[in-house]
């Protein structure tokens, strides 16, 4: 069952095409199987090995399709811990093609895993059920049984046996539909799928309503909604229908099924799930209220969407061999939502964006020690759930950002193209995507990308010399391992990477990019005057940190202030800073006297930075009480003339960025200055109005509700508290419902926050969600850090009980919502101590990564503490 590197199942027998038949009982929660494979023998064999996991079975044949033999197994052996199944034959089964026919039976779960049930309030108000999937990665093997790996592709087809007053789906249209003697169930068959893996495999069963549209080269699109509800469905449909069309021409191999269904899932783990032809979402992923929705919710919605889509064709059509290279699916679907989404949105300025959202997240996680490679070794299939993270998603959409601004657009696309005709409905390796890319450029894409996906980490180039000299800057450049808590790398930890160097000016970006593979490196770059800029990293395009010299930094505010240097980089430089000063590489004062070339600041993107830094210098001062203060006046001074640019009150010109920034304002408000008289007296004035009407989306648009939720909280007493509570019952969707989880655990009261921490564990909240509530107590202050760690000690078992056998995803979030945030070595012993005897074995790289985070936290907090920073001089000077 194994292979030197990977643990597998035999090679000896191969499906060829599924034949699936279930009848779920929605008042049982258990179903009936039968599944019928024809497979092909390549070498004689007694015994048969499929996986399968909390299934029961009751018989196994298998039948010669060349002799006609039949032979019921002898044994049926379930190797629950290797999620296994044996079916063991009194004969050995020759080579060549035969059929196994098993009948089994299962549970609808209610883990949000494999075949599961979610329980909704239909438009009556009465409570049901509904069923549907989640198989990615590892869990087809819990609906049937399966040779459950992505290389083992086949044909399946599926038939559902459900009541008849019920809509049923699966990947394929349906083929026939009929009533069953009795008149209570339907018989439907759905046509057979094209060849693919096996957690692609999807089926809803439920009440739902619709909205429909026909892409240009047509494919009709549905988006399934619950009942009344369908014109949620309608902006989702809109982009989906868009993006098939784009990714048809942009990948050159049109999308090739039928059909393409959309639902919301009420109780939904993950954000999304790509299934070929029917993709499932987190309703809040998915609808979106054509009044409430906020732009974030929208620009959410689309790119979730582009996202899922474009692993139609990069996962659904050509599938990665292996889940060590997880990163060909989701690194390139990270990529290619933004592409999509900028293409239907320019306005929205989606790769300005990128720098502070993806960018920002895939370099947070992968400068600590315990991150790991874009190419991660995976042995044992359940290793892939620790590494559906950050590397895999941002980092690995970042490094396919790098490549297309090395090749250009054309020789990127050519080389997809290439790709996708030659590898069209096989699996490949991360090697077949750099051949179609060299095959396309001539240039030595393995050579230049085995730097950046094969080993972890990333680089920060340093400027340890620069001279201005007439039309020509002249800078020599080192580059290094970039560590989050500025560690030592030793001679033998010394890593180089293959680093596209990349300038902009004052005049403009340069059209030259210079390689640089070794150590150091001086490059020239063409100004306009002995006075001008030069910004390295254009555009932040190559995953990593600069670090200026005096210099080049001082030249640098000049094009912040002015504005004349774009978006990206203005917030490029201030994160850069920010990091830099985290790990000790740049001075803390100089971070704040960069803050002040941002006072004029009116871009949604640079903000977005702005507001992170000014926070994240907040948080990691809290217990020095003198820099906190000098903090907050700072930032209160650099916010002022944002609120006078934006202020409270919607426009009606006011475009997709301005309406970001205004909730980016708000909440900056929310944070520093929500006990002042002036900001308090709104944001109460405004809750008024919304308890009166909450439909009332002129007082409290939904791009302020969460933090306007947060003020009326941290000033208020219980009745406040009960009145935010309250919507939470009376919101009729999810986008609502979080308003109040996201902002509840901001009372003051330790009383209350308990009381949150509690109505978390009891039921009350989707278990999908309770851990924005436990998040908003977290996050409020030392004294919320402090309860929800010390509530997740004594509250372990019930989380573990809670979470069962779900998503480890789940169990992750509550993790970093409960015992992360802290900043000091003391209580990362602590934490380490609590979790070395607890079953958290797919939850550990989440554990280290934080405990790390924290000891790098407790070294920040000792460079603030003993810098400039704790002079009253330093805030005097400014």
């Amino acid at each position: 069952m194994s292979s030197p590197d990977k643990v597998l199942l035999p090679p000896n027998v191969d499906p060829i095409r599924y034949s699936i038949c279930l009848t779920p009982d929605l008042e049982k929660f258990t179903y009936e199987g039968t599944t019928t494979v024809s497979v092909n023998v390549t070498s004689p064999t007694t015994t048969i090995h499929m996986h399968a996991k909390e299934l029961s079975f009751w018989s196994a044949t298998y039948t010669d399709s060349s002799t006609g033999v039949k032979q019921d197994a002898k044994s049926i052996t379930v190797q629950i811990k290797e999620t296994v199944v044996i079916f063991t034959f009194p004969t050995s089964i020759k080579p060549g093609s035969g059929s196994l026919h098993i009948v089994f039976s299962g549970l609808l779960n209610n883990q949000m895993a494999g075949f599961y049930r979610s329980g909704y309030t239909d438009i009556h108000g009465v409570r049901k059920i509904m069923a549907s999937t989640q198989f990615e990665s590892l869990d087809a093997r819990r609906a049937f049984p399966c040779w459950d790996e992505p290389s083992r592709k086949s044909i399946f087809s599926v038939t559902l046996n459900v009541p008849v007053e019920l809509t049923a789906f699966s990947n394929m249209p349906e083929l026939s539909c009929k009533t069953l003697e009795g008149g209570k169930i339907k018989e439907i068959v759905y046509m057979d799928t094209p060849v693919m893996s096996s957690y692609l495999v999807a089926f809803c069963i439920g009440e739902f309503d619709y909205v429909q549209s026909m892409t240009e080269n047509g494919v009709l699109v549905r988006v399934y909604t619950p009942p009344g509800k369908s014109s949620s469905g309608t902006f989702a449909l809109e982009c989906a229908c868009k993006t098939l069309d784009l990714y048809d021409g942009f990948f050159g191999v049109e999308y090739p099924l039928p059909k393409l269904d959309m639902v919301g899932i009420p109780e939904f783990a993950m954000g999304a799930m790509e299934n070929w032809g029917l993709v499932t979402y987190r309703e809040v992923d998915v609808l979106v209220d054509p009044i409430k929705a906020s732009s974030n919710q929208k620009q959410r919605v689309c790119t979730v969407v582009t996202h899922e889509l474009a692993h139609q064709w990069f996962g659904n059509l050509v599938t990665m061999a292996w889940w060590d290279d997880l990163w060909l699916n989701e690194g390139f679907a990270s990529w290619t939502e933004n592409m999509a989404a900028d293409e239907m949105f320019p306005d929205w300025k989606m790769w300005e964006q990128y720098t502070v959202d993806h960018g920002s997240a895939a370099l947070r996680l992968d400068s600590l020690r315990s991150s790991h490679p874009i190419q991660v070794p995976i042995k044992h299939a359940e290793e892939v759930e620790e590494v559906f993270d950050a590397i895999s998603y941002c980092k690995g959409s970042y490094v396919v950002r790098m490549i297309h601004a090395v090749l250009g657009r054309e020789m990127f696309q050519k080389g997809l193209i290439l790709y996708m005709q030659k590898h069209k409905y096989g699996n490949t390796l991360t090697s077949d995507l750099w051949a179609a890319w060299e095959e396309a450029s001539g240039m030595p894409i393995a050579d230049m990308m085995k730097s950046w996906t094969e080993q972890m980490g990333y680089p920060v180039l340093k400027v340890v010399g620069s001279t201005f000299e007439g039309k020509t800057a002249t800078i020599k450049l080192e580059q290094s391992w970039f560590l989050a808590d500025g560690s030592e790398v030793t001679a033998e930890e010394a890593k180089l990477w293959c680093i596209p160097i990349l300038a902009s000016t004052s005049a403009g970006t340069s059209d030259d990019i210079s390689m640089m593979r070794e150590d150091s490196i001086t490059i020239k770059v063409p100004i306009e005057d002995s006075n001008s800029w030069v910004k390295l990293n254009a555009e932040q395009q190559v995953p990593m940190r600069v670090a200026y010299d005096s210099d080049m930094l001082q030249r640098l505010t000049a094009g912040i202030s002015s504005k004349k240097m774009g978006a990206s980089d203005r917030a490029g430089i201030l994160l850069d800073s920010y990091n830099l000063v985290k790990a000790g590489m740049m001075k803390p004062g100089d971070l704040v006297k960069l803050l002040s070339s941002y006072v004029a600041e009116d871009d949604a993107t640079v903000w977005e930075a702005l507001g992170g830094v000014l926070v994240g210098l907040e948080k990691a001062t809290q217990d020095i009480p003198m820099i906190n203060t000098n903090i907050k006046s700072l930032a209160k001074k650099i916010i002022a003339p944002l609120v006078e640019l934006v202020g409270w009150e919607a426009q009606a010109e006011d475009g997709h960025l301005t309406k970001l920034l205004r909730g980016t304002c708000i909440r900056l408000l929310s944070i520093f200055s929500y006990s002042e008289a002036g900001v308090k007296d709104e944001a109460n004035r405004r809750f008024a109005k919304f308890l009166e009407d909450a439909a009332d989306m002129q007082s409290l648009p939904s791009d302020m509700r969460t933090p306007v939720f947060k003020m009326v909280v941290k000033n208020g007493g219980k009745k406040e508290f009960e009145d935010v509570k309250g919507y939470y019952t009376s919101a009729t969707d999810n986008a609502e419902k979080k308003h109040v989880l996201s902002s509840i655990g901001e009372t003051p009261d330790l009383k209350l926050k308990m009381d949150v921490l509690d109505w978390t564990t009891h039921g009350d909240v989707k278990l999908q969600d309770f851990f924005y509530a436990v998040g908003s107590v977290h996050s409020s202050g030392p004294e919320g850090r402090d309860l929800t760690w010390t509530y997740f000690k004594e509250n372990f078992d019930r989380y573990k009980t809670m979470l069962g056998l779900a998503s480890a995803s789940l169990f992750d979030a509550i993790i970093q919502c409960s015992c992360g945030g802290f900043s000091s070595d003391e209580k990362a012993d602590e934490i380490e101590e609590f979790f070395k005897d607890k079953d958290v074995a797919q939850n550990q790289r989440k554990i280290t990564q934080i405990v790390e985070a924290m000891r790098a936290n407790a070294k920040y907090l000792k460079v603030i503490a003993e810098s400039e920073l704790g002079e009253e001089k330093f805030w005097k000077s400014l």
